[in-house]
Formats: C-alpha cells, sequence, structure tokens
C-alpha cells in the first residue's frame, strides 16, 4: 500500500515534467505545421478565378469544387478524433500530410473539372487528420494555459490562410496552373515538421493518457453538457457561413463592384485574412484571462454593426471594414474549442475534430449555396444576405456560466 500510495503522485510529476522543456516548442511545432497545412488550402481559393476563366466554370461549380473539399475535411474530423482519443496513432500526422502532397500536386496537372475536385478532396483528407491531432498535441504541451495552446496553434492557420493568396499571386496567377507544383516543397516540408512532432508525442503518449483520465468539474449534467454544444455548433455555424462569403468569393465582389484586377483583390483579401490571424492570437489568452464566454458574446454578436455596413460603403471602407470584422469575428474560435473540451473532458481530439469539422462543413456548404445564390441574384446580393448572419450571436445568452470558461 505504501509503495503504490508513494508512487502514484510521483509518476504524474515525473511524466509532466518529461513535457516541461519542450511546451513552447512543440506548440509552436504545432502552428508551424497549421500555418502550412492552411496556406497550401489557401491556394484553391485563390486561384478560382483563374480555375474559373481557364476552364469556364459557373459560381455554381466553383461552389462545389470549395464543397468538396470542405465536406472531405469535415466529415473525418470527428471520427479521426474519436478513434485516436481511445487509439493514439502518432504516425496519422506525416501520413495526412503526405495525402495533401499528392493533392496540391494533382491540382498542378489536371485538365477537367471532376479531377479539380479529385485534387480538392485529397486536400481536405490531408486536412482532417491533420486537425484533431495536432491540436491534441498542443493541448498536451499547454501547461494548463489552453486558451494561448489553442490560439498559438489557430494562428499559425490563418496566417497560412492569409499568406497564400499573396503567394499564389505571386507565384500561380502571372505563371499558369502548373505552377501550383512549387506549393508542393511546402507539404514536403510539412511532412518532416509532423514527423518530428509525431515521434514527440509517441514519447509522451502516457502524459496523454494521464490527461485523458480528468473529469468534468463543471457539475452540469449531460444534457445542459449536450444543449450548450448544440449552441456552440450554432455559433459556428453563423461565424463560418459569414466567413465563406469572404474567403471564397471576396475577390469577386472587389472586381465586380469595384472593377479591380486579380491582384489587387487578392491584396485586400490577404488584409481580411492577416485581421483573422491577429484575432485568432488575441482571442485564446484573452479568454483564458476573462473567461470564455465574454470573448464569444463580443466576437460574434459584436462584430454584426460592421458586417451590416459593409455593402454599403466605398472601396477604402470595405477594406478598413473587412479587416475589423476579421479581427473580431477570429477571436472566438478558440474560445468555443476550448469551452467545448472542458464540457467533456477525455474527448480532445474529438471535439476538435467536430468543431474543425463544423467550420469545413459549414464552409463548404456555404460556398456551395452562396455561388448557386451569386449565379442567380448577383454576388452583391449575396454579400448583403450574410451581412445578417452573426446577429445569431444572441444564442450565446443560452451557454451555462460555469467556473472556468
Amino acid at each position: 500500500m505504501s509503495i503504490s500510495s508513494t508512487a502514484s503522485p510521483l509518476a504524474a510529476p515525473s511524466v509532466a515534467s518529461q513535457a516541461s522543456p519542450l511546451v513552447m516548442r512543440v506548440i509552436g511545432a504545432c502552428a508551424l505545421a497549421h500555418l502550412i497545412n492552411d496556406l497550401i488550402q489557401a491556394v484553391l481559393p485563390s486561384i478560382y478565378p483563374m480555375l474559373k476563366a481557364s476552364y469556364g466554370l459557373s459560381f455554381t461549380q466553383v461552389g462545389l469544387i470549395t464543397l468538396t473539399f470542405q465536406l472531405t475535411a469535415s466529415l473525418l474530423q470527428p471520427w479521426v478524433g474519436y478513434y485516436t482519443d481511445r487509439h493514439p496513432k502518432p504516425w496519422l500526422l506525416p501520413v495526412g500530410s503526405l495525402c495533401t502532397l499528392v493533392g496540391i500536386l494533382l491540382l498542378a496537372v489536371v485538365g477537367s473539372f471532376p479531377a479539380i475536385l479529385m485534387a480538392s478532396a485529397l486536400v481536405g483528407i490531408g486536412s482532417s487528420t491533420f486537425h484533431p491531432e495536432a491540436s491534441r498535441i498542443a493541448r498536451l504541451a499547454s501547461g494548463g494555459r489552453f486558451g494561448l495552446a489553442q490560439s498559438t496553434f489557430q494562428v499559425g492557420g490563418n496566417a497560412g490562410s492569409a499568406f497564400g493568396p499573396l503567394l499564389a499571386a505571386a507565384i500561380i496567377i502571372p505563371y499558369g496552373q502548373g505552377h501550383v507544383a512549387w506549393f508542393g516543397l511546402f507539404a514536403t516540408f510539412s511532412i518532416l515538421v509532423l514527423y518530428g512532432l509525431s515521434r514527440w508525442y509517441r514519447n509522451h503518449l502516457n502524459l496523454f493518457r494521464l490527461k485523458q483520465g480528468g473529469v468534468a468539474t463543471h457539475g452540469l449534467s449531460k444534457r445542459r453538457v449536450t444543449f450548450a454544444l448544440v449552441i456552440l455548433a450554432l455559433l459556428v455555424f453563423s461565424k463560418y457561413f459569414y466567413m465563406a462569403s469572404l474567403t471564397s468569393y471576396f475577390t469577386f465582389y472587389l472586381i465586380e463592384k469595384f472593377d479591380l484586377s486579380v491582384a489587387s483583390s487578392q491584396l485586400y483579401l490577404f488584409l481580411f485574412l492577416g485581421a483573422v490571424a491577429a484575432g485568432t492570437f488575441f482571442g485564446g489568452p484573452i479568454g483564458d484571462r476573462i473567461g470564455r464566454k465574454k470573448v464569444i458574446w463580443f466576437s460574434i454578436l459584436g462584430v454584426a454593426p460592421f458586417t451590416l455596413a459593409l455593402p454599403h460603403v466605398d472601396l477604402f471602407w470595405t477594406g478598413v471594414l473587412s479587416m475589423v470584422i476579421g479581427f473580431i469575428l477570429a477571436s472566438a474560435f478558440s474560445a468555443i474549442v476550448v469551452f467545448a473540451q472542458e464540457l467533456v473532458p477525455g474527448n480532445v481530439g474529438m471535439i476538435a475534430g467536430v468543431f474543425f469539422g463544423l467550420m469545413f462543413g459549414f464552409g463548404g456548404i456555404g460556398g456551395a449555396l452562396l455561388g448557386h445564390l451569386a449565379d442567380i441574384h448577383g454576388i452583391e446580393h449575396v454579400f448583403f444576405l450574410c451581412s445578417f448572419l452573426p446577429l445569431l450571436g444572441i444564442l450565446t445568452v443560452l451557454l451555462p456560466s460555469t467556473k472556468g470558461v
């Protein structure tokens, strides 16, 4: 009895202490891999105008490309997370990035709409294995600062999404579709980074299993937890359905309304996505300090006045408001994910998969539906309709108030 009672408390610190020297290095590596993953993903919407012109695509077909990518990226994520919560598979990280590499190389040589869909699906499958696993590793290395770890991890993805259009404008648009292959170098580097992360994860599986043993401390019934998760999902819907209008169609909107060139429109998209990255970075640590519910309130409902004004302003204010919207709207996602993970402890990967999956799924459905509406009513009408979506943020009032969230 005396041996077991002294061994248990010593075991946890010894395992935890192994992770301590590497915490920020591991979180930084997760963020770097996320940057590369989302940079490659950003190639797709960045070259939509070129693909549309080259293959005579309709807005509906452009939306279907988004739908194919986002659904393959979303539908697999919860299942990957659920399975690996119970059966950790460190090798999934580099294998998923290999799938992304194949998809991006295929995108460089395809010559038909179905082949574009296939390449998009492969990139999506790579993303679906990346997000649950990398999010779990970031949390594992957080030292208890879950919001900081999640926002640092997420800001890497946002930064990649911001730089993707710039690199596409510099590398692909002037020289043609074949130059998409240069992004394969990023995917190759990502495989190396993720291989290193998978080794660290494999060496710290005991710490993972120790953290999996956590129990809920929020005092909510299972029914209340389920209800809260549904509300969080609806908030993600309002956020990412609106985000789909900007990430997929902002360049078309600027070209049509203000007669900008493709390259100039990409610069405005970069400014918006850069503001998204900044908002994500600040949202997590602020949530650690003041509570995640307050951050969600401010982010989703607080952005409504700016989205409502966006369709009615000139080019200068369109640029300014898009950055304000990106910053405010993005601050919520880290808070939403950590809120959900604390509601359901022991299911970190599944929750990350569900919410990253919802993010891609709602974005994909939004991209397809909004593309169809743009064909019928015009792109400016789409932006007017989407401006009302953030009003769904009022649902935040239904979230439970619990200690720590």
